[in-house]
């Protein structure tokens, strides 16, 4: 894995936020994959791969490890084993920030460059991964730092109104900002968990769930 980097970033109010940083690569392709992608699931022909965050979606890898986790979306091509997925195109998952076991949050990408990682909803969402959800269980030190990721996050972006589990999103379908063409690409998911995001969810009233 790369080199990390600790930086702090302030929030426009009284509390700092640790986030180290762990780029996965993103090259001119990777850019490239994300347009095609938009173009193919969005039916949209886009200059840039900006998304203005209107949801937060909450994951868990289904690894273990942190490694392996980072190496799972690392890569700028899906991986061959995601079959499931690759009709609706080449591009690999990612997404924004991946939490370890231990509450250590990193930053894989650009806060607002999309990334693939919930179907219909990638141009409005930022993705939290979390390591885990396997053989092992997401912990309180990831449940502290998710939230304090979100409290970052909202108040960073005035315009974010959801907050979501990857296993909610279908129920966006009949929403506007739901924009999969294909009504046939559908996956089912259960991550990260309905306990974890209820304990989540309880510090965000005013952050709704469809």
């Amino acid at each position: 894995m790369k080199t990390l980097i600790t930086i702090l970033i302030f929030s426009f109010y009284s509390y700092a936020i640790e986030i180290k940083q762990m780029p996965i690569e993103f090259t001119q392709n990777r850019v490239d994959l994300t347009k095609q992608y938009i173009k193919n699931s969005y039916g949209s022909d886009v200059k840039n791969i900006n998304i203005i965050p209107k949801i937060i979606v909450i994951h868990h890898t289904a690894c273990d490890d942190l490694k392996d986790s980072f190496n799972r979306l690392n890569p700028e091509i899906l991986l061959t084993d995601r079959k499931d997925i690759t009709n609706a195109g080449n591009l690999n998952v990612s997404a924004q920030f991946l939490v370890d076991f231990d509450g250590t949050i990193y930053s894989l990408m650009p806060e607002t460059y999309m990334a693939r990682h919930v179907i219909g909803l990638n141009l409005s969402s930022i993705g939290i991964e979390n390591v885990g959800g396997n053989k092992k269980s997401l912990t309180a030190e990831q449940l502290k730092a998710n939230i304090e990721l979100v409290k970052y996050l909202k108040e960073k972006y005035k315009t974010i109104e959801y907050l979501i589990g990857h296993y909610e999103y279908q129920n966006f379908e009949k929403h506007s900002l739901f924009l999969e063409k294909n009504a046939n690409y559908r996956t089912i998911k259960h991550d990260p968990s309905v306990e974890f995001m209820q304990n989540l969810r309880d510090n965000f009233p005013d952050l709704k769930s469809n």
